[in-house]
């Protein structure tokens, strides 16, 4: 259990290897696409599928299609940035960002419906129904991986990239501390039962930051700033499946 102050954006979690937090990072919806010329825009969606394969999905008569076209190579150089914000209302909620940059391409029209089912496996996106139509799909072949977090950026190789899998707990991470951080501060209470002895003031408010195979993360906020600090579990989740009892072992012990 380790405190992190600071008053930036949510502190540093060295627990699962860059690769793996830079793979939960870009599995947010949160992103914007950048080609030199073009003004930053929001694909319709993107995804990393399980092979490690980085899609967009974007409007087939849109400026980023119309941009790769226009190339002499058929690709062109881009930047796809996705941020990872806190899921309850914080002062400073965006947890980390990462930035992949490489070369955007089209998807062959041959291969357009296998990878349209390789981006539904990790984001069912409704206008993938529209692929080969009102929409398509660009490819981002990976050159660089840089992921932020808070003060800190960490380079990471697209081979570890494309090897790592996102945290187990990525998909009820939201709902669950969504529904704690509304409807059970007596859970909020136990957990910061566990942190170090005055890590938490008479008049900080404790909110729930994260939630990892790791365990949780807090935000301890204060009128001068915050600290975020970790209660971790007895050990490391392999699914969500084993959540409820984790969080009942860390209330019990509080």
């Amino acid at each position: 259990m380790t405190a992190f102050p600071g008053r930036g954006p949510a502190a540093l979690d060295h627990s699962a290897a860059p690769a793996e937090r830079a793979r939960t990072v870009a599995a947010r919806a949160g992103a914007a696409l950048c080609i030199a010329g073009r003004e930053p825009a929001r694909p319709l969606a993107h995804a990393t599928t399980v092979a490690g394969q980085v899609l967009l999905l974007v409007p087939a008569g849109g400026e980023a299609v119309a941009t790769v076209e226009a190339s002499p190579g058929a690709d062109v150089s881009a930047l796809l940035m996705v941020s990872d914000r806190a899921p309850v209302p914080l002062r400073d909620p965006v947890r980390g960002q990462v930035w992949l940059s490489g070369w955007l391409t089209p998807v062959a029209d041959r291969d357009l419906r296998a990878a349209a089912l390789e981006f539904a496996d990790v984001r069912p996106a409704g206008d993938l129904l529209d692929v080969g139509g009102a929409t398509t799909l660009l490819r981002l072949d990976l050159a660089e991986i840089v992921l932020r977090e808070g003060e800190r950026c960490t380079e990471v190789g697209p081979a570890d990239y494309v090897a790592a899998r996102p945290d187990p707990l990525l998909e009820v991470e939201t709902r669950m501390l969504t529904h704690v951080d509304r409807c059970h501060p007596e859970v909020l209470e136990g957990l910061a039962r566990l942190l170090p002895a005055d890590t938490v003031g008479a008049d900080d408010v404790v909110r729930p930051l994260a939630l990892d195979r790791f365990g949780y993360r807090l935000r301890i906020e204060r009128p001068g700033g915050h600290t975020d600090a970790r209660v971790a579990f007895p050990r490391p989740l392999t699914c969500a499946g084993q959540l409820h009892a984790a969080t009942q072992h860390l209330l019990a012990r509080a």
